[in-house]
């Protein structure tokens, strides 16, 4: 897994997290092509060496015609929509801009289809999200994290008059994300900046990974620190070729819940997006027996989980912390087994075969049908995937 970590001392821009990328080795070119499939005028990149504090870095300079602007979310996503790039850019390129329309409706408190864009509706904006997530693609990254971000503060001009910094739609982006207060007193995150780091990556210390890269991406602004943005980049391989990601592990441990509720509990949590959750009975204080509840999730969904379970338990309070995982690369073969078609969960190590797991359900569903024992036929099934799998030819499916 190709992951890149964005340190973030004196915050984030969007032209800062372009410049880094571009410093850490996606060609300008990349990006340029990525903003002119959006088939709109008036823009121009330039990728400038400079110094910030004694350190190099690259500057990418954004002009554009601040004539062109869209005034609703539906104008913003319209030439991503219509554009010639990946499905893949298109939809991150999309969640990025709908997460700054819902931040923009939660501070205005109006629906997010009338919020009306003002600064983030300009077209360096666009350019921003689309060039950073066209960034990322071109550079094979398929996990992001970000350190802590600072707040900065002071105040901000904008269309609304002078507002505390951060300003309120950057405010409602860092939600679920560590932040704090470096001293410097100047807007150091910008809501364009904010929405790249904090819907594509995840709040999460730098991962081990073995570093292939580093790029500097500068700001524009004097700072007492220098205005510099990093971003590592390299592979998340562990020993023997096993994935490295970093996950939430959030538990909380209840003594007072009827048993009948778990069952629905865990099945909300799948549905949010837990990566696994289960129960281990404990006995607590007083000798009254009670149950762990261990949720495993992406570090980014800490909070939106931890919310879930305040609504659907009797806790009062939730723990949770972040730890790096090793994990099988894995995929989902569909094979045309005597007994009918099955699907097989894969893993890897090291590039060889070393589970194939049939989905248990299918397996159930076979012997219901052909009325047999359902251990029989999981060892039948498991036999004929592994004799066709395992030996390293049929992976990505037979028979569809």
């Amino acid at each position: 897994m190709r992951i890149a970590y964005f340190d973030c001392p004196a915050g984030a821009s969007g032209d800062m997290i372009l410049g880094a990328l571009v410093d850490a080795g996606c060609p300008l070119g990349a990006l340029e092509a990525a903003v002119g499939s959006l088939g709109l005028a008036g823009w121009r990149l330039e990728a400038r060496g400079v110094q910030r504090g004694g350190l190099h870095a690259t500057h990418l300079v954004v002009e554009t015609d601040p004539a062109v602007c869209f005034q609703t979310l539906a104008d913003l996503l319209r030439p991503i929509e219509r554009s010639a790039l990946s499905d893949g850019v298109k939809a991150r390129a999309a969640a990025v801009v709908t997460r700054l329309a819902e931040a923009e409706s939660r501070v205005h408190g109006v629906p997010v289809e009338a919020v009306h864009f003002h600064e983030v509706g300009a077209l360096d904006t666009l350019v921003d999200v689309v060039g950073a997530v066209a960034a990322l693609e071109a550079l094979g990254i398929e996990a992001v994290h970000v350190s802590p971000l600072p707040l900065g503060g002071g105040t901000v001009e904008t269309a609304h008059g002078r507002l505390p910094v951060p300003a309120p739609a950057t405010a409602e982006l860092l939600r679920g994300f560590r932040v704090y207060d470096n001293g410097v007193r100047a807007e150091l995150l910008t809501p364009t900046g904010a929405a790249i780091l904090t819907t594509l990556g995840n709040p999460a210390p730098p991962p081990a990974m073995t570093l292939a890269a580093v790029g500097c991406g500068a700001g524009t602004k004097e700072l007492p620190i220098p205005n510099l943005l990093r971003v590592f980049i390299g592979g998340g391989a562990a020993a023997g070729g096993a994935e490295i990601d970093t996950v939430a592990v959030i538990e909380t441990t209840i003594d007072d819940m009827s048993p009948q509720l778990y069952e629905p509990l865990l099945e909300r949590l799948f549905e949010a997006g837990a990566l696994d959750a289960y129960l281990t009975p404990v006995i607590m204080k007083r000798s009254r027996p009670g149950v762990v509840l261990t949720v495993l999730a992406r570090a980014g969904q800490a909070t939106e989980l931890t919310t879930l379970l305040f609504r659907e338990t009797t806790t009062l309070g939730v723990r949770w912390r972040t730890m790096e995982r090793a994990v099988l690369p894995r995929e989902l073969a569909r094979v045309d087994t005597s007994l009918g078609p099955v699907t097989f969960k894969v893993s890897r190590l090291g590039g060889r075969v070393v589970t194939v797991t049939p989905e248990f359900e299918e397996v159930r569903r076979i012997a219901r049908q052909d009325r047999r024992p359902v251990r029989e036929v999981l060892e039948q099934v498991r036999a004929e995937g592994q004799r066709i799998l395992g030996t390293g030819g049929l992976i990505g499916g037979q028979g569809g």
